[in-house]
């Protein structure tokens, strides 16, 4: 299992959607060769699917995320 703070500038897909201040949904994020599941908070309700920044960790395996799309030229 990766540290709480080793995800934090990782880019993961929701895999349940956050309800905005009602409750977090869940975000998958590739780490180590791997995929772990986070509980995910974000400032607005955001739907199963939608590609995340990670910017923050609450510890205990849950993170803030905001919407997230590449850059161009990645």
């Amino acid at each position: 299992m990766a540290s709480d703070s080793s995800v934090v500038g990782q880019v993961g897909e929701l895999v349940h959607a956050t309800r905005g201040a009602d409750g977090p949904g869940e975000v998958k994020i590739r780490v180590r060769g791997g995929s772990e599941i986070y509980l995910a908070w974000s400032r607005k309700p955001l739907p199963t699917g939608t590609t995340v920044l990670v910017v923050e960790t609450r510890g205990a395996r849950t993170v803030d995320v905001i919407p997230w799309s590449k850059p161009l030229g990645d």
